[in-house]
């Protein structure tokens, strides 16, 4: 599945006439000091959505532990699914893109739907290379809705914490906090008919009009307290992801879980 155009944050959409739309322009951020780094989204580029070419699991296999393992060509991470989820957390350290020349692009995010269902309520950072340069920023997406940027700077190295949380029918509450700079910013917003059948923590490959983008060498990402509804994901035994490219050759590889809840996913190729 294919992610759509980048707008900004004043936008809104209605998708088939239905009340299906991700709330703008309310995001509750303190200002951030300005930064050399580009910090907005490059057009064209699909932060957040759903797997795009994702192998489940077909029957009693697992990889470490117990875990069953999938892979996709735009996502890795962890993802637990089978029940009915209220809310996901977790923190990282915003990764360095090592770039060259070109364009590469990784986000990091967490979630709520997506591994069993069309949507994904969604918010976290990237670490891209756009002309050979990095480029760093926050955001959030209420998928199939377009994705929106947090107007914070966000730097390499800053120890980054997210939430998705739903609240009651179509409400929900995401939060993006850089505990490192200490600015908060949080989005409330609403998706209609979610299922909310899964939650994730996710490394991911964005997306264009042309499909998956290359994956930007972040190095090694490290994610810890990765908590679904107040408890170690791995209480839930979870779905191990791995991102491959359409030849099956791993893009990254991604550690078993340590204590539940920690974990590292490290770059190994943008194609």
């Amino acid at each position: 599945m294919l992610r759509r155009w980048y707008i900004p944050l004043a936008a809104l959409t209605v998708t088939g006439g239905a009340a299906v739309a991700a709330t703008a322009g309310t995001a509750s951020a303190s200002p951030a000091p300005a930064n050399s780094h580009v910090n907005t989204a490059p057009a064209g580029v699909r932060q957040g959505g759903a797997p795009a070419h994702l192998t489940k699991p077909t029957g009693p296999q697992a990889s470490r532990g117990g875990i069953s393992h999938a892979t996709s060509t735009n996502w890795s991470g962890y993802a637990a699914n089978g029940s009915t989820y209220s809310k996901v957390s977790a923190s990282w350290v915003q990764p360095t893109a090592t770039c060259s020349s070109g364009s590469q692009y990784s986000s990091f995010w967490v979630g709520l739907d997506g591994y069993s269902s069309n949507s994904v309520e969604q918010d976290g950072t990237d670490s891209d290379c756009s002309g050979g340069s990095p480029s760093y920023y926050g955001w959030y997406e209420m998928y199939p809705n377009p994705s929106h940027n947090f107007g914070n700077t966000v730097k390499p190295g800053d120890t980054m914490s997210a939430s998705v949380t739903h609240n009651s029918g179509s409400s929900y509450t995401l939060v993006l906090n850089d505990e490192t700079a200490g600015w908060s910013a949080t989005e409330p917003a609403t998706l209609s008919g979610a299922p909310n059948s899964s939650a994730e923590v996710i490394i991911e490959a964005p997306s264009s009009s042309s499909g998956v983008l290359p994956l930007a060498d972040f190095g090694t990402v490290n994610f810890s307290n990765s908590q679904v509804d107040g408890a170690a994901i791995g209480n839930d035994s979870p779905t191990e992801i791995t991102m491959t490219n359409s030849s099956g050759a791993d893009k990254d590889t991604v550690s078993s879980l340590s204590g539940g809840e920690n974990f590292s996913a490290t770059w190994k190729a943008s194609n």
